[in-house]
């Protein structure tokens, strides 16, 4: 483990404070959480940052980071073990899912998630993340969908809306020859082995709790031993959809929301609940 507590303490020193619950006349609100143990390099807007400080807050409420083991693939994902004070096993493009399994079933006490985006988990590594997910692998995915590969430049996903323009799709996606975006969320969910299937984005603080919530929730539900958790973040990527990070927001409101719909898919003892993202 690396001492991100220390990193914290370290930097508030040099801001001349010292790291107490609360400072004398003042009322503490909102601390970092030191499971985040440096700052990231995230692009500016991108919501992987976001869910970063999202899943180390759940480990750090749930009191489960010597129990935590999280697996990052090829992608913007693969920065995820600089930043996250947990255990963290890479996994080649794609196979996250069957990395994840093998630990999880190695380990059955841990804790175990796979972080990953578009390009990982629903093209090559598709195969993968439906057999675990048939079989009731009891791990958590964590599954950011920018529908674009936003390191390799910007070519074209499973994910990629009709219409949307990529490197690869220049004049827009064409679903006679390219199919329809995969929506993950829907297909998975149909898997009696899998216990909670949530869609979820980080656009509004409202919309940000949600998906906070829905971590916390998978987390809960694979300590319960209840199968495969499933968690997808409609995320953007201003970089590679060559906008400004406000616009990105625009684009997921009245372009990505409205076909991939957020809200509960699956849940023990619930119904299926979905609603277009505000």
């Amino acid at each position: 483990m690396r001492e991100g507590k220390e990193w914290i303490e370290a930097k508030d020193a040099e801001a001349g404070g010292e790291d107490k619950e609360a400072r004398e006349g003042y009322e503490l609100i909102y601390r970092r959480t030191p499971l985040l143990v440096t700052r990231n390099r995230y692009c500016p807007g991108c919501f992987h940052s976001t869910i970063h400080k999202f899943l180390m807050e759940v480990v750090e409420e749930l009191d489960i980071q010597e129990k935590t083991i999280g697996v990052c693939p090829v992608g913007c994902s693969v920065f995820a073990y600089e930043y996250l004070d947990v255990d963290m096993q890479e996994a080649a493009h794609g196979r996250a899912a069957a990395v994840a399994t093998g630990i999880k079933r190695l380990h059955p006490d841990k804790v175990v998630f796979s972080y990953q985006g578009d390009g990982d988990l629903a093209a090559i590594g598709i195969a993968e993340t439906l057999h675990a997910c048939n079989r009731g692998e009891n791990f958590t995915f964590v599954f950011i969908n920018n529908g674009i590969y936003g390191m390799t430049g910007g070519q074209m996903a499973p994910t990629t809306l009709e219409g949307q323009k990529s490197t690869t799709s220049p004049y827009g996606r064409d679903i006679k020859t390219a199919g329809a975006p995969l929506k993950m969320c829907e297909i998975v969910s149909h898997f009696d082995a899998v216990a909670y299937v949530e869609r979820v984005t980080c656009n509004t603080p409202a919309n940000a709790r949600k998906a906070k919530r829905a971590l916390k929730k998978a987390f809960e539900y694979q300590i319960q031993g209840l199968g495969t958790t499933f968690i997808e973040v409609a995320s953007n990527c201003p970089s590679q959809w060559k906008c400004t990070p406000v616009q990105s927001l625009d684009w997921l409101k009245d372009k990505v929301y409205p076909y991939y719909q957020l809200g509960v898919f699956k849940e023990p003892g619930k119904e299926k609940t979905t609603a277009q993202g505000k």
